[in-house]
């Protein structure tokens, strides 16, 4: 079986400062080529797409400075390349919860002003027309209920390099999983597998520009491919062994190996620079953050996040 190929690209990240650019303009402009470098093989199939909807992991609360959603630039930056290569509709999209509404996540986190530059439309699928869809997961009929813009779309999924709370890599499957329903709760083994399968994402780009594995880390990298081939090297990347995650190691049996074509990566270097930690609580956030998103917030126009609206 031939490997799984999985392309990788560095960003160039000189004018950081403590480990973050707050200046999306300045954030757009370093990733204009390793976007085009990591989302280029994709291209041709992409372009014969007449929708095309990215799927970043955008959720409550996190400022993209944690490392734990996807920074809007690298989706800016993914826009715009397929605005210029393609003809396609091209929309971003994310789903309301019990907790926020989608649009409010959106804003906070500057999907919404920075859409404002390009033709992207901003997507909830919470509100989308949905289709049910059966598939089969170690012999066990998994039924979905799958958004119709993601049946009917070419799918490109960009998940952050995070872990979850529970300790398997969010990745590109996962992300998937959290916008379809089911009958269990959409981190069970089966919903990963059964979502990625039924969706067949054209490609998924991780963005590890930023990263969190126990804190915040520079990681100043993009990479892309399969979904379970890219889950299966940032599972590595956060010392996560695929023998503990039962979804990776489900969807990944019927798959060969994967070969990373990283350029001048060190991802053992990389790899060490990952701190193993917990995640940063949701409804408290550490006061770095708290302080980033403010002065974020200010700089760009966009809202502050809700846990800090009453002063926190």
């Amino acid at each position: 079986m031939s490997p799984a190929s999985v392309r990788a690209a560095a960003v160039e990240a000189a004018d950081r400062r403590g480990g973050w650019v707050p200046d999306i303009d300045a954030r757009l402009a370093s990733l204009e080529s390793p976007v085009r470098d990591v989302l280029g093989p994709s291209l041709g199939t992409l372009a014969d797409a007449d929708r095309i909807t990215l799927v970043p992991d955008a959720h409550y609360p996190f400022h993209p400075s944690t490392g734990m959603v996807t920074d809007p630039a690298v989706i800016g930056a993914m826009v715009g390349l397929l605005e210029a290569e393609t003809d396609a509709e091209i929309a971003v999209a994310g789903a309301s919860d019990d907790t926020i509404a989608f649009d409010r996540t959106a804003e906070y986190l500057g999907y919404t002003s920075l859409l404002e530059r390009f033709d992207a439309t901003l997507v909830d699928l919470a509100a989308e027309s949905r289709i049910d869809e059966g598939y089969t997961v170690d012999g066990t009929p998994v039924m979905l209920s799958l958004p119709e813009r993601l049946v009917e779309s070419a799918v490109v999924v960009v998940p952050s390099l995070r872990p979850t709370a529970d300790g398997p890599v969010a990745g590109a499957m996962r992300t998937l999983a959290a916008l379809v329903d089911s009958g269990v709760a959409p981190d069970h083994d089966q919903i990963p597998v059964a979502a990625t399968r039924l969706l067949e994402p054209a490609v998924a780009v991780v963005d590890g520009t930023t990263a969190y594995g126990g804190e915040p880390v520079a990681a100043d990298v993009l990479f892309s491919g399969a979904p379970s081939a890219v889950d299966a090297v940032a599972s590595s990347l956060l010392g996560r062994s695929l023998e503990t995650d039962d979804a990776l190691k489900t969807i990944r049996e019927d798959e060969g190996p994967v070969s990373v074509d990283g350029g001048d990566i060190d991802f053992d270097r990389l790899r060490a620079r990952l701190p193993d930690g917990e995640l940063p609580p949701p409804d408290d956030p550490h006061p770095a953050v708290s302080t980033a998103y403010r002065v974020y917030a200010a700089v760009a126009g966009d809202a502050v996040p809700p846990q800090l609206e009453g002063g926190r």
